[in-house]
């Protein structure tokens, strides 16, 4: 079973929250790309999926405060 929480943040906050999964994410996807280039498709399927899903928690926030990035 899924547990949710709620969080208040300031706008700042969010923001801060979204450049560090923005972050977070990049890497990720470079994860992927260098798992690619060496073949490692279980590594780049890994990778893609953590990036789809940091990309998911970040979106949730844009939409709660606005941003159409």
């Amino acid at each position: 079973m899924m547990t949710n929480y709620t969080f208040t943040f300031t706008e700042d906050e969010a923001e801060i929250l979204v450049d560090a999964l923005d972050a977070d994410m990049e890497g990720y996807e470079d994860s992927v790309r260098d798992a690619r280039a060496n073949g490692n498709r279980a590594d780049a399927q890994t990778f893609g999926d953590a990036a789809a899903r940091i990309k998911a928690v970040r979106d949730k926030i844009r939409a709660v405060i606005g941003d159409d990035e």
